[in-house]
């Protein structure tokens, strides 16, 4: 594998520039994200959890939609399967990496249960996606559509909404947002922090497309599989926005927001499924992904669970390094990253 990598860094190399350029791009982007989605949390007091869940959450996850929609639109929907899939596996080896990079805020410790709404809303929506994927035989022999749309696409949608109705009754219910004058003086208006986040939105929206086409034609060299390149490297691609945006919300303190967008990123990319059936016409669009990606779909399941846990049980330090939770999220990634790729492998 590694020749093969080799191999597409000396044919390839346009190709690798447009990668390193629009990822760069994408972290600015991503920064300007953070910045005035606390700006919008400040000013029209919904909360940084909110902000996180519903506007970072749904700007952060433009790439995995977008490239799932290209990818449905070039005849291949497993690559947009794995893709969401692989994402929301992702969001939550970010939590580790959030833990290494604050181990000063222990950040799962500084929101303890703030996040049991939106963390328990995630683990539900994926599961419920699971749930439609091990019935694929049944529901197709029930013709489980209305017109193209898969019946489960729209409950997915609808629990989505109910999800986010919910997040922001729990916000309005359990959190004071006010702000002092003083405190307020010192932050932009309303209309200055929607419109730098609309600007940064609408820059990640134009970038990130470049981006996850040449991290395609670099698997394509290299000859990794369709599962697992869109697993775990269009994935990670188009994840990026989640990890920089939740790093930069950590670096101005609003550790609520980074914990909202990446428990709201897995809610959005099970959303985004939905969405995606919209735009598959030849019938239901959970019909048409393999059954393997029932594997990488529960990892994602799982590790959005044990973050959810992380971040109500007080898990022990391992030295000055991450937390217990997060050092075990690590290893479910990688532990199932690899077995991904050996199955891609037929092995």
């Amino acid at each position: 594998m590694f020749e093969q990598i080799q191999i597409a860094a000396t044919t390839g190399g346009w190709v690798w520039v447009t990668f390193v350029v629009a990822a760069a791009l994408i972290v600015v982007a991503a920064m300007q994200l953070a910045k005035y989605g606390d700006v919008i949390a400040a000013r029209t007091k919904l909360g940084g959890m909110f902000i996180g869940v519903l506007l970072l959450a749904g700007a952060t996850s433009l790439p995995e939609l977008l490239t799932s929609i290209n990818s449905i639109n070039m005849g291949s929907p497993e690559l947009s399967a794995g893709n969401f899939f692989g994402s929301s596996a992702f969001n939550m080896f970010i939590l580790a990496i959030l833990d290494v990079l604050g181990r000063d805020q222990r950040i799962l410790r500084t929101s303890q249960g703030r996040h049991l709404v939106s963390g328990g809303f995630a683990v539900f929506i994926c599961t419920l996606v699971i749930f439609f994927l091990v019935a694929n035989p049944v529901l197709t022999q029930m013709n489980f559509n209305i017109g193209w749309v898969g019946i489960d696409s729209i409950i997915i949608m609808l629990f989505y909404v109910l999800a986010i109705y919910m997040i922001q009754q729990s916000e309005q219910d359990t959190v004071s947002t006010e702000m002092t004058e003083e405190e307020l003086a010192e932050i932009p208006s309303l209309k200055v922090g929607l419109i730098g986040f609309t600007a940064a939105a609408v820059v990640l929206g134009l970038v990130c497309p470049f981006m996850v086409r040449a991290a395609e034609q670099i698997s394509e060299i290299t000859g990794l599989g369709t599962s697992f390149v869109g697993s775990s490297l269009v994935a990670l691609v188009t994840s990026l926005p989640e990890m920089v945006t939740s790093i930069s919300a950590i670096s101005i303190g609003a550790a609520d927001m980074a914990l909202g967008n990446l428990f709201g990123s897995n809610m959005f990319n099970m959303f985004g499924i939905g969405i995606a059936d919209l735009f598959y016409t030849k019938g239901r669009f959970l019909s048409t992904v393999d059954d393997s990606f029932i594997v990488v779909g529960m990892l994602g399941v799982l590790m959005t669970a044990f973050g959810l846990l992380g971040n109500i049980v007080k898990f022990k330090r391992i030295g000055k390094i991450m937390d217990i939770d997060s050092a075990i999220l690590t290893l479910m990634y990688f532990g199932g990253m690899y077995i991904l790729f050996v199955m891609s492998r037929g092995g």
